[in-house]
């Protein structure tokens, strides 16, 4: 069924054609579980590339099949997406996404076989919602301590090491028929500035800029039929735009030289390093001009997708944006299509191994001896609040150890008290007479953790100390991963499980 545009957002001149292919080089996020919007639906008759779903759209598997479904009533071409990392990061909790650690665990237990299977795992449970493309996985190297965004989401700082996980993902995620994507072009593990809330600069020089891009050769190497750019500003390739809206890194470097063809996709646009700066309608406008195939709009109103289509559609009618430049995105895009749109009918996929992502937990914990097992512990768990876009999703330490260990109790912080002497005075008090495990992650990026393990140590220095993160000088156990797998992993190490 055709859902006519009102006429105020057709506007005048453009072949039919040509709006489609406009439209392939759009995807959108969009809000609700049961049905999909009107303005959606009109979307994607026009032509709509893809959408991309978010903690927003998922309630149970079944529904998410039943959305992926209506979606592609619409439009069989239809490219149906979502952020799929593991560990933290993810949206499909609700439809019982498997348990499988974030890529830094992996790159610890460097076991490519083991990766494969994770990456498999998530792969073969998109498959059953109808989803097929994953917006992962990450090849940003985490080479900056005070980096505030990439961490664990990274496989390591080793670009061999690196390499060789993103192709066991890559390979694995393929074999499902599902299109992976290596994200963040060409690299956002160097700086200091999360990209969501302020532009992010890699001031590093171009030759301690290649073991990054090294990292993307493997993936383009293994077949990757999707990157994702990064809204970070690389002085050394280009001084004056982000690489989301560089000609002279997406088509100079990426396409040119390292010689990729495949879609090239930019991240969400309402990242305040390209809405605060350029807004989203430009960006979209100038990310296409320079090379990107399709631009993401995640935001759930749709009024920014919209805005974002008209300046595409306006600067095709001026010239703005060449004809030509649309053509060979859209084309690339209608490729991917016809490879990932169909996903495998209900009841066909494949089993998985379901245990895969414990036992990469259980192998990346490290730990220092004789400080655990401990038993009926007090642990204070001290984390950020979730990300907004990333939506980490709360798991705490306190209710992993209980499932091990009944008698635990505990106390999870997640953000500076108000009143940090009171709350170390309780929990001194709580803990009395019990071993007391003292949980932080990345206390580095958040010194009121430093300062809450600090008072704490100093009445207690027998503390068990953990890191949830990245590992930190002084812990006793480390899970390189804050996912309920590197959790529940962590708590059977404390209880000698």
């Amino acid at each position: 069924m055709i859902h006519p545009l009102p006429a105020a957002l057709d506007g005048p001149g453009l072949p039919v054609d040509l709006d489609e292919a406009a439209h392939r080089c759009l995807v959108a996020g969009f809000d609700g579980t049961a049905s999909v919007p009107t303005t959606l639906k009109r979307l994607v008759d026009r032509g709509l590339g893809g959408v991309i779903l978010f903690t927003r759209n998922v309630r149970d598997a079944e529904q998410v099949r039943r959305l992926t479904d209506e979606l592609r009533a619409i439009r069989p071409d239809l490219i149906v997406g979502i952020d799929n990392e593991g560990g933290g990061i993810g949206h499909l909790v609700g439809a019982g996404a498997p348990d499988v650690p974030g890529n830094f665990a992996l790159g610890v237990v460097d076991d490519t076989d083991l990766t494969a299977r994770c990456a498999d795992a998530l792969a073969g449970h998109l498959a059953t919602l109808g989803i097929t493309a994953s917006y992962a996985p990450v090849a940003d190297l985490q080479h900056h301590p005070d980096n505030p965004i990439v961490r664990t989401r990274s496989f390591g700082a080793d670009p061999a090491l690196v390499g060789r996980h993103l192709r066991a993902w890559i390979t694995a995620t393929e074999a499902r028929g599902v299109a992976s994507c290596a994200k963040h072009f060409p690299g956002h593990g160097g700086t200091v500035t999360d990209s969501h809330h302020d532009t992010a600069v890699d001031p590093r020089p171009y030759d301690e800029l290649l073991p990054d891009l090294e990292a993307f050769r493997a993936a383009v190497a293994a077949g990757v039929p999707m990157l994702m750019s990064a809204h970070v500003v690389f002085p050394a390739l280009d001084p004056n735009r982000p690489a989301t809206l560089s000609r002279r890194i997406l088509r100079d470097l990426l396409r040119d030289e390292i010689g990729f063809d495949g879609v090239l996709v930019s991240d969400a646009l309402e990242m305040k390093a390209i809405a605060d700066l350029y807004g989203e309608a430009a960006g979209a406008r100038i990310a296409l001009a320079a090379g990107a195939d399709q631009v993401i709009v995640a935001v759930p109103d749709l009024e920014t997708t919209l805005a974002c289509r008209d300046a595409v559609l306006g600067a095709l009618r001026t010239g703005a944006l060449p004809d030509e430049r649309v053509w060979e995105a859209a084309g690339r895009v209608r490729r991917l299509a016809e490879r990932y749109a169909t996903p495998a009918a209900p009841g066909t996929v494949a089993a998985w191994d379901s245990g895969a992502g414990a036992e990469a937990a259980r192998r990346a914990v490290r730990s220092r001896p004789a400080r655990h097992p401990v038993s009926g512990a007090h642990v204070v768990d001290l984390f950020p609040p979730p990300h907004p876009a990333l939506n980490w999703g709360g798991e705490d330490l306190l209710t992993e150890l209980r499932a091990v260990d009944p008698t635990a109790s505990g106390t999870a912080v997640t953000g500076e008290p108000a009143d940090p002497a009171a709350l170390v005075a309780g929990i001194l008090r709580w803990a009395e007479g019990s071993p007391l495990i003292v949980a932080t992650n990345d206390a580095g990026l958040h010194p009121w953790q430093a300062r809450l393990r600090g008072s704490l140590l100093t009445r207690r220095p027998d503390a068990v100390r953990v890191s949830t993160g990245l590992p930190e000088d002084g812990d006793d156990l480390c899970s390189y991963g804050r996912g309920r797998a590197n959790l529940r992993a962590l708590a059977e190490a404390l209880a000698g499980e």
